[in-house]
């Protein structure tokens, strides 16, 4: 249950973090494409807290466990929260997690449990989109202007302490590792790294 909140809580924090640029984003382009990936990851979300849900067994529903919890109930990565202040740190925050999530994903699909490797074959398609817009964002405004590096530079910085926490591992990880149903977050970071 609380590992299946965890994927869940990651897709719901994104999602609305990025669902906050519609509207607002500096290019139509960027609004659309903004857009599309908080509804693909509200979609995920969707997915991992039905499933939570059910495995819960207490009647709640993946709306409950969505909009019903306590904040200190929530078990997303902290870099997620991050407010968004500024356009190209969101940015930088979404290619970081997806990076992360595109090799989460794809040992998911590898897992003992036949609806986690279900869900993460139907979020995987939709992450690699996500890392795919990403990078090249980050690559182009990277490669952009001075001001626009510079953004970037500093929006790497301000995240980067953040970024350890996906690769943390706990007793939860250690159960669902020995339960051949999750791999441990530790051993993702060197491919990450590349």
């Amino acid at each position: 249950f609380e590992f299946l909140l965890r994927q869940g809580d990651n897709a719901l924090v994104l999602g609305h973090r990025t669902s906050e640029w519609c509207g607002t984003a500096p290019a139509l382009e960027e609004d659309i494409a903004l857009a599309n990936t908080a509804l693909d990851l509200i979609g995920q979300t969707q997915l991992w807290l039905g499933y939570a849900a059910e495995v819960e067994g207490a009647g709640r529903s993946a709306n409950d466990l969505a909009f019903l919890r306590d904040v200190y109930d929530f078990h997303n990565v902290l870099m997620l929260e991050i407010p968004n202040e500024d356009f190209g740190r969101a940015l930088l925050r979404q290619f970081l997690f997806d990076a992360f999530q595109v090799l989460w994903l794809t040992e998911l699909e590898k897992s003992s449990d036949t609806r986690v490797m279900e869900i993460a074959t139907k979020s995987l398609k939709e992450a690699t989109y996500h890392l795919e817009r990403s990078a090249g964002t980050v690559i182009a405004l990277g490669d952009g202007t001075e001001e626009s590096n510079a953004r970037m530079q500093s929006g790497l910085d301000y995240l980067w302490p953040y970024v350890g926490e996906m690769f943390v591992d706990d007793q939860i990880d250690h159960a669902m590792s020995d339960a051949k149903i999750a791999p441990l977050p530790s051993t993702l970071r060197e491919n990450w790294n590349v």
